[in-house]
């Protein structure tokens, strides 16, 4: 009795089911839209609408109502984003998974690597290319963006990171 109301309370089942489940499917479906894969997508919106912010690959297949490989192939794309994390539960084989709140600052700040292989890709590019051929300036000037979105990126992480902790405290 007392596993069923862990689980009911960490997965929020102790809430409206209904609203949760329309939350997690109306988010997952705005995510989709921007480009992530649909079971991704589920998944991470039912991490985020957990109170602890973690579930086992059993819970969110009971809540999403989809099977193992789903969930695992969904936590293996999130981990490789540096969406969710694996954790070992005490004294179990079993994994959670964990969405942090600290989740999107860390994908975006793993996308800074990204942007600086398309830069050093757009660079060679450019003088293999040319500075001067029509080709050459197109990827020139998308270097300059992917240089400029860098710098901005950076400096509004900082920012984040400031109005984080003013409104949210320490972490």
């Amino acid at each position: 009795m007392r596993e069923a109301a862990e689980s009911a309370e960490s997965t929020g089942r102790g809430r409206d089911p209904e609203a949760v489940s329309k939350f997690v499917e109306g988010f997952a479906a705005q995510l989709v839209e921007a480009g992530m894969q649909r079971m991704p997508a589920r998944v991470f919106a039912a991490l985020l609408a957990s109170d602890p912010g973690s579930l086992t690959s059993a819970e969110l297949g009971e809540q999403l109502q989809v099977s193992p490989a789903a969930v695992s192939g969904a936590v293996r794309y999130l981990s490789q984003q540096h969406m969710v994390s694996r954790e070992r539960e005490p004294g179990s084989r079993r994994e959670r998974y964990r969405v942090h709140s600290d989740q999107w600052y860390e994908a975006l700040t793993n996308r800074e690597t990204i942007l600086k292989r398309w830069e050093s890709a757009l660079s060679e590019g450019v003088a293999s290319l040319g500075a001067e051929t029509p080709a050459g300036r197109r990827m020139a000037e998308t270097l300059a963006f992917f240089e400029f979105l860098d710098g901005e990126l950076a400096a509004m992480m900082e920012r984040w990171r400031v109005h984080r902790e003013k409104t949210f405290g320490h972490r």
